[in-house]
């Protein structure tokens, strides 16, 4: 089911938590609503599910596949959703709790005992947790738990699933392990979803398309990799990902000087200090080492102004380069972003 969202608004008292924004999902697809705390992405989502109504506008409209269910209740929506605590009944069994969205259902609508015994069966070995239909959720770890939340949320056949950090109470191994297991049961499920995080890995690594999210609008919207290559403000390339920041002295390399610089770490090329056969390399020195995992961090700072920087280099590199602190060295970026008042420049450096 596709999901398209025209001109909403959202105020409470005197806050707007929704500046008029427009959202379109496509069937099937897995969104994420990317954003910091206060951006407005859970109000999107409570509208998305019908427990939070949009302000009364002649343009506003929320049309689920054709149909428009702008005033529709949560219950008529046909919307699975889960937070982030589970929020599953403690005194009742999984089984229990995957069947109480089924039990509750009106007499004439509702599957017979036979018929809901076989659908919990069936969502326990869909989220990959057979045989747990007697145990508590006191007795599984988080991360089960928050299975057995998805399970619940689909076991009455939504046609949108809506996910509100489901995993931001988890640990980080286990968050890594779960949102690997969403993307694939997504796509292995087909159910429209829209995930809601702050985690800007979390959104580029499980989401089909990406939307950013600050003070109640849309930053930017696109595949990860559009949004991560090509950020469309300041404010997008520095919620997404560790990036250098810099001002000033790069005219011979830019066509532009006294404007912002951006790079990210991993395009921050080092070499011996005086080695690196480019006009306008700058000159840094080495604050500190940091050479603990797949791949080392190295932080800078510039000669000439001060400012800090970071460089991430390959363990073999860091090697080869056999950097000490206090060390100057040379220093190139292979691919810069520059945000002026006149334009937005991306440029690779030969």
């Amino acid at each position: 089911m596709s999901i398209h969202a025209f001109h909403l608004h959202k105020t409470f008292g005197d806050y707007r938590a929704l500046d008029d924004v427009s959202l379109e999902v496509p069937d099937g697809k897995l969104v994420s609503l990317l954003g910091p705390s206060g951006s407005g992405k859970t109000t999107l989502l409570r509208i998305l599910a019908g427990l939070d109504f949009p302000d009364p506008d002649e343009r506003t409209r929320l049309v689920f596949h054709g149909e428009d269910v702008t005033t529709t209740p949560a219950g008529k929506r046909g919307v699975g959703f889960v937070f982030q605590h589970y929020a599953l009944f403690r005194h009742m069994t999984i089984a229990d709790n995957i069947a109480f969205g089924l039990r509750s259902k009106p007499r004439r609508e509702r599957p017979s005992a036979e018929a809901i015994r076989h659908r919990v069966d069936e969502l326990l070995g869909l989220v990959q947790l057979e045989g747990l239909q007697k145990r508590f959720p006191s007795e599984l770890s988080g991360g089960q738990r928050q299975r057995i939340a998805l399970a619940r949320a689909l076991a009455v056949n939504p046609k949108v699933l809506l996910l509100d950090e489901p995993f931001g109470a988890l640990d980080a191994k286990v968050r890594k392990d779960l949102r690997r297991w969403l993307r694939k049961f997504q796509e292995e499920i087909g159910i429209t979803t829209v995930f809601v995080t702050h985690d800007q890995e979390e959104a580029l690594e499980i989401a089909d398309e990406v939307v950013v999210m600050n003070h109640a609008r849309i930053a930017q919207k696109g595949s990860p990799q559009e949004v991560y290559d090509r950020p469309a403000s300041p404010f997008v390339i520095e919620f997404l990902g560790n990036v250098n920041k810099l001002t000033g002295g790069f005219s011979g390399a830019t066509g532009a000087d006294g404007d912002t610089l951006y790079v990210r770490p991993h395009d921050v090329e080092i070499a011996p200090s005086g080695s690196s056969g480019h006009d306008y390399a700058l000159a840094a020195r080495v604050r500190h080492l940091f050479s603990a995992g797949s791949s080392g961090r190295v932080s800078l700072e510039r000669l000439d102004t001060g400012e800090p920087f970071e460089a991430e280099v390959s363990r073999e590199r860091l090697s080869e380069l056999r950097i000490e602190q206090g060390m100057e060295v040379s220093v190139v970026f292979r691919h810069i972003r520059l945000f002026s008042k006149e334009a937005y420049i991306e440029r690779d450096l030969p």
